[in-house]
């Protein structure tokens, strides 16, 4: 996975009147969860923000990043864990950050990749990807920037299900079933079929 290294500063105010004067300075209030627990047994969050500056390279890709946050000369790895939009001006409120290690497993969705030219293109038809990313489960050193899944023998009306697929050292964590990519027919490879029927 690529890597990416933000600075983030601990804030201490909390609460939406907080977290709205952050946002006017350019800031996006955020949260890390951690190994830490609290006394009722849940994930304790550290609360800090980073610019929108800084954080707009890491969100706005389709690039999945692994995060190297310094705060207050601590430095955490961290994956996203969620992001909250506004619902109409899309811009960034809040983000929260799950904290990793190099030997505990993570469930994180990697875009997929198509290699190759299928054989149901050179019929005539038309390939559609019906998923961009699949989710795999592994430590965060062992899973790729892409999964690359070769298409060249994929026939016209075929699809690749994600149980058809591995890849080393991954565990895939979406469903079996889900179609990943497929050869339609079109108009022109009909016809062609026809042609040759006759």
């Amino acid at each position: 996975m690529r890597e990416i290294a933000l600075n983030g500063q601990k804030r201490t105010d909390t609460g939406k009147k907080a977290s709205k004067l952050l946002r006017k300075e350019g800031l996006v209030p955020c949260n890390l969860y951690g190994e830490k627990k609290g006394e009722n047994g849940l994930p304790e969050a550290l609360a800090f923000a980073i610019p929108m500056a800084e954080l707009r390279k890491a969100i706005y890709t389709p690039h999945v990043y692994v995060m190297n946050i310094t705060i207050e000369g601590k430095l955490h790895v961290a994956i996203v864990k969620e992001l909250q939009f506004h619902p109409t001006t899309d811009a960034l409120l809040h983000a929260d950050f799950y904290e990793v290690n190099e030997t505990k497993p993570i469930t994180v969705g990697i875009p997929v990749k198509l290699n190759g030219l299928a054989q149901g293109v050179r019929d005539g038809g038309r390939i559609n990807l019906s998923i961009r990313k699949i989710n795999v489960t592994a430590p965060y050193k062992n899973i790729p920037e892409v999964l690359d899944i070769d298409v060249t023998n994929l026939q016209l009306g075929k699809s690749i299900k994600v149980g058809e697929l591995s890849f080393e050292g991954l565990d895939i964590a979406t469903s079996p079933e889900v179609v990943v990519c497929s050869v339609k027919a079109t108009r022109a490879s009909r016809s062609a079929a026809a042609t040759e029927e006759a």
